[in-house]
């Protein structure tokens, strides 16, 4: 089965044990960004922008040298809390040897707090760097932060128990829309993936088959 496919299938359960009007938070989210008119996030053939994020363990991982060594995988997801993006993680997990195995290096993105991405790692055996972009700084570089509408951040808050500010460590409810980069050695984007729909992601295969063009 493929990641879509399990997303698909997540995507039915939720609807079916979801009450309506979480349901219609959730979708409603989704279209206001889809219908935005905004244009998210850097494109094809531009340059990467460069960082420097902490990983797990606290340590900094560069950009532009994890790029001297090959190409770069850059996905931003949303938190561990959301299931779509665990099951992502892990569905990458599952081919790192055959991203390994094309020279280049996966590298993933999201807002929670340093701790939490550990248990993350830990929790998930992640064998790629995890990076903490508490205050959306890079997520704002490649043009994909935004601000949790109210009123789910009122529903997250009284349905599922769950403050994104504390989460993440930071004084703001903020977010990436779920993204990935292909990026060459030469730190130009080759292909990007850009889906406000966060319960839709790259598939592997998806990956691995532009990888094999770079």
């Amino acid at each position: 089965m493929s990641l879509n496919q399990t997303l698909e299938e997540m995507k039915q359960q939720f609807i079916a044990q979801s009450p309506a009007e979480v349901q219609a938070a959730m979708f409603r989210s989704i279209r206001e960004q889809q219908q935005s008119g905004i244009p998210y996030g850097l494109q094809e053939g531009q340059k990467a922008k460069d960082f420097t994020l902490k990983n797990a363990m606290g340590i900094p991982v560069h950009l532009y040298e994890e790029l001297a060594k090959g190409p770069v995988v850059l996905t931003f997801y949303r938190g561990g809390w959301c299931p779509y993006c665990n099951s992502q993680l892990r569905a990458y997990q599952k081919v790192l040897p055959e991203i390994e195995a094309q020279g280049a290096r996966l590298i993933a993105v999201s807002p929670q707090s340093p701790d939490n991405t550990l248990s993350q790692q830990e929790k998930e055996e992640l064998q790629f760097q995890v990076l903490s972009d508490t205050n959306g700084l890079v997520a704002a570089f490649y043009n994909i932060l935004y601000d949790v509408p109210p009123y789910i951040q009122e529903m997250m808050t009284n349905l599922f128990q769950l403050n994104l500010a504390e989460y993440n460590a930071t004084d703001r409810w903020i977010l990436p829309i779920p993204s990935t980069f292909m990026i060459d050695e030469s730190g130009i984007i080759r292909s990007a993936y850009v889906n406000p729909d966060f319960m839709k992601r790259p598939d592997p295969e998806d990956i691995l088959h532009e990888l094999r063009k770079l």
